[in-house]
């Protein structure tokens, strides 16, 4: 076997990147159709003996949890968008005024105790590329511990790591704090100073509901909020997933789903607006060093600046596989990259969410063993083994 930059080179039919909801729905689908954990022995082989085809799951995380284990204390169960269950294991009984960040980073790692996945962590990975020019070949995973090389890959790093802050003139002389939302702590550190709140989504209002009980505040959104009075049903959010496909078919960047169906009115959030909270502004023009200059000319003092301004798609290391068009996105075919058939996306656009992100981890293994099943076939006619580049 060949050597990495660490060691020998270990090797995988598939390798799943990353352990969030996204990630644990993939392994449970590449278990339940027989992958079993890469290096069980001189061959990967089934509870039967015989050979199988393989997987393990590399995560950047020091635990379980994904992306929860930094979310902020003060979001509770009782605030958080439903997260739907794991598929095969139903989450435990909720407990509302628990820390979201408590009780998933719980979940998840009973759940991948219980089915026993072949989890390995904490694992950076730093960069994917093709091992040859031939598209039927293998993939080389560089890592913080080694190198792997895969058959195909599902790419599951979510967006938690790749907050987006926009770039406002006069932003570096601002003489306060700003912190985006992936540096959220606690209200309490803004308690008498005048929070400027920038963003449209729920994050964004959420936390302007939650510093408003200690200070004063202001919100900021480039767009008129959309809001509906009730949860939409089933059909509406079916509509939603659509119109985010489509883009990432067309190789556009995504937009967030909640981006498509705007945001619900909760008990809370009326509450907030009936203290006058959600009067939403349009964009400042610039920041100063005391506060912002208005749209309207004005001059709003503030002593914190907090960008609830989303993230991005953390795909940084799938550079080397080139995989962005011109519209600069990666143009799909569900979960698969449309260009790169031996890579799937879960986590990404229309997956984002808690729901499509167990669809997609079911969705990416399908097409996974159609892909596995059409490299065998040819293997066999050329008489080499299966995976050989």
């Amino acid at each position: 076997m060949s050597a990495g930059i660490d060691g020998p080179v270990r090797s995988a039919d598939v390798v799943v990147i990353g352990a969030g909801q996204a990630g644990l729905s993939a392994a449970y689908h590449l278990q339940r159709r027989g992958f079993v954990p890469a290096g069980t022995g001189p061959e990967d082989r089934d509870p039967a003996g015989a050979p199988a085809r393989s997987y393990t799951v590399l995560d950047a995380e020091d635990g379980p949890g994904g992306a929860w284990r930094h979310r902020w204390k003060s979001l509770l169960m009782a605030t958080v968008n439903g997260i739907s269950d794991l598929p095969g294991i139903p989450q435990p009984s909720v407990d509302p005024e628990e820390a979201s960040a408590s009780f998933l980073t719980r979940y998840f790692g009973g759940y991948e105790e219980q089915l026993a996945l072949a989890i390995e962590r904490p694992v950076k990975v730093r960069a994917v590329a093709r091992e040859d020019h031939n598209p039927a070949g293998r993939l080389r995973i560089a890592t913080s511990r080694g190198d792997w090389s895969a058959r195909a890959i599902i790419n599951a790093t979510g967006t938690w790591t790749r907050p987006f802050w926009p770039i406002y003139p006069g932003q570096a002389s601002f003489r306060g704090r700003q912190l985006h939302v992936a540096d959220y702590v606690s209200a309490e550190e803004f308690r008498g100073k005048h929070v400027i709140v920038v963003g449209g989504g729920i994050s964004a209002v959420g936390l302007l509901d939650e510093i408003s009980q200690v200070t004063s505040t202001s919100w900021f959104t480039r767009r008129e909020p959309l809001w509906r009075d009730a949860v939409f049903d089933r059909q509406a959010g079916h509509d939603a997933v659509a119109l985010v496909e489509e883009r990432v078919r067309q190789g556009l960047p995504p937009q967030s789903v909640v981006a498509v169906t705007g945001l619900i009115w909760t008990p809370a959030l009326r509450a907030a607006a009936a203290r006058g909270v959600l009067e939403r502004q349009p964009m400042f023009s610039a920041i100063e060093p005391g506060g912002v200059r208005l749209a309207d000319g004005g001059f709003l003092a503030a002593g914190v600046i907090l960008w609830a301004t989303g993230f991005r798609a953390e795909l940084e290391h799938l550079a080397p596989l080139q995989l962005r068009g011109p519209g600069g996105g990666i143009a799909m075919d569900g979960t698969r990259v449309a260009a790169e058939p031996r890579v799937h996306l879960v986590g990404y656009g229309p997956s984002s969410s808690t729901i499509g992100a167990n669809r997609a981890g079911r969705t990416a293994v399908a097409g996974i063993l159609h892909l596995l099943g059409e490299q065998d076939k040819l293997a066999e006619a050329l008489n080499v083994p299966a995976g050989t580049p």
